[in-house]
């Protein structure tokens, strides 16, 4: 196996994560974005969203969906981000060009509640933070892992959340969801996610 590189929070330590498939140790390499202060709000939200579209990206890798879940067998692993979008165009790019399982990926912005039924991933921004626990109710049942970043997103049933620990971008996983949306989450992914919920083998 090859040397982990530390990827310093910077654009090009981004763009060296986010693309290519070198699976579990992109994934490492994103957990170790972080560095020195941040140059200011605006910049440093825009690098926080280029590591999360980075790792939007690659949860497509580490998640299996049942046959379901797509409208064919040529049908894209759908992004969808429902409302504002904080990513501009850093989740477009992390996801051009790349395939999943054979599968291209695609990117949607939406606020309509019956489309994100037909998406793999949901991203729930936070501007719909007050429509969280509707989102995530319109979703039971419906092979999508959703990902979120508010307090009580996992315990409303959402999937993942992101959170930040010492200017690094991490994320927790509610197990109990992913099985209950019929998600199959590589063992891989759940060793990487600062905590499982609820703990595996309890």
């Amino acid at each position: 196996m090859g040397v982990l590189k530390w990827f310093p929070l910077s654009r090009e330590g981004v763009s060296a994560c986010g693309r290519g498939g070198q699976g579990v140790r992109v994934l490492l390499a994103l957990l170790l974005l972080g560095g020195g202060g941040r140059a200011g709000a605006d910049a440093g939200d825009d690098l926080e969203y280029q590591v999360k579209a980075a790792f939007l990206f690659n949860f497509a890798k580490f998640a299996e969906w049942p046959a379901d879940a797509f409208a064919g067998p040529e049908a894209p692993i759908t992004i969808c981000v429902a409302g504002d979008d904080p990513f501009g165009e850093s989740l477009d790019a992390a996801v051009r060009g790349e395939t999943v399982g054979g599968r291209r990926l695609a990117v949607q912005r939406t606020r309509g509640l019956a489309k994100l039924r037909d998406c793999q991933i949901v991203f729930v921004a936070g501007s719909e933070r007050g429509r969280r626990h509707a989102i995530l109710s319109s979703l039971e049942g419906a092979a999508v892992l959703s990902v979120g970043e508010d307090d009580g997103f996992l315990t409303d049933g959402g999937v993942v959340r992101f959170v930040l620990d010492q200017n690094r971008v991490r994320f927790e996983i509610n197990l109990a969801a992913a099985e209950d949306n019929r998600l199959k989450l590589s063992s891989k992914l759940l060793r990487l996610a600062r905590a499982v919920h609820p703990p595996q083998g309890g």
